[in-house]
């Protein structure tokens, strides 16, 4: 507990919000802590972070996020991280924010209306980061006075679509504002970049938003150290370039006793890393994997059995 407290406006209300902090890895990890957050956590409390079921936010949701905004925008000036080895004290004004998907987007707002307004973070800038593009933070328009930004932001949440949820017609949406208030806007692998200024469905309806402003794809990285086959903690045979072909079918075995199917290590072993959504294809999954394994294929015999 850092003991430190700001005040932030959210809605109507004035609410205090405080900061934890830990030094791991060479990262300053800050945590914002409010009963808002509290009460929805997964695990905790038996509820869902974003809303209680899939497509549904909670009613508050943008008070929440309106007041983690704020709360990241405080954080670098109001906070002595003191335990880097390099430095001691706050962060100061000259950082820079990575906003990541819809819940971060009123950061270059606040930045911009609350902040550089009045001096203050005069070289800060923003880079959104897009995860997931379905995900857009589309509200009531009536709702935008509830997020104390002045008018001039107003066309940058102005959205129309088909849907008639949350409400029909005339929306806000995050993500959009977000896009267009940003000053580099970037996502998780070029590919995606490319994938979501190719059409309506896959930009969702901003990709002639993000057309107009452009997207750099950078490729996710990785631990190389805490993902490491030949130290890797959480598997039971240790393996490296030399010893890969080796080890992979006693894995393989270990994982198929594991999880109760046949142990057999020439049968194929096929995993699916993503989320059980239909934007990832797992309603299709079960269907189309018989119908590709009935089409069999031709090449060495061995690879055919």
């Amino acid at each position: 507990d850092t003991s430190v407290a700001v005040e932030v406006k959210v809605g109507d209300t004035i609410e205090t919000v405080r900061f934890f902090h830990c030094y791991k890895r060479g990262v300053d990890r800050v945590f914002v802590d409010h009963p808002m957050f509290l009460e929805k956590v997964w695990g905790k409390t038996g509820s869902k972070i974003y809303g209680p079921k899939a497509g549904q936010d909670y009613l508050d949701n943008e008070l929440r996020f309106s007041l983690l905004c704020q709360a990241a925008l405080e954080a670098p000036r109001a906070l002595n991280l003191n335990c880097s080895t390099y430095f001691s004290g706050p962060y100061g004004e000259d950082v820079l924010f990575i906003a990541n998907d819809w819940h971060t987007a009123l950061i270059p707002c606040y930045l911009k209306s609350m902040y550089q307004s009045r001096g203050i973070y005069l070289n800060a800038k923003v880079a959104f980061c897009i995860h997931n593009i379905a995900y857009q933070g589309r509200f009531a328009f009536s709702d935008f006075p509830l997020l104390n930004l002045p008018d001039e932001f107003r066309g940058s949440f102005d959205f129309i679509d088909g849907y008639e949820k949350p409400v029909k017609g005339r929306k806000i949406n995050w993500m959009k504002a977000g896009i267009l208030e940003s000053h580099r806007v970037v996502t998780v692998s070029p590919y995606y970049a490319q994938e979501l200024v190719s059409a309506v469905d896959k930009g969702v309806e901003l990709d002639n938003v993000l057309r107009k402003t452009c997207i750099t794809g950078i490729v996710n990285g990785m631990d190389t150290q805490e993902w490491n086959p030949a130290t890797d903690k959480y598997t039971d045979v240790k393996y490296d370039i030399t010893t890969v072909m080796d080890a992979k079918p006693l894995l393989k075995e270990a994982l198929q006793a594991a999880v109760g199917l046949p142990v057999d290590r020439k049968i194929p072993l096929i995993g699916f890393i993503g989320r059980l959504e239909e934007q990832k294809g797992s309603d299709i999954l079960v269907a189309a994997i018989h119908k590709f394994i009935g089409l069999d294929g031709t090449g060495k015999k061995e690879f055919e059995e």
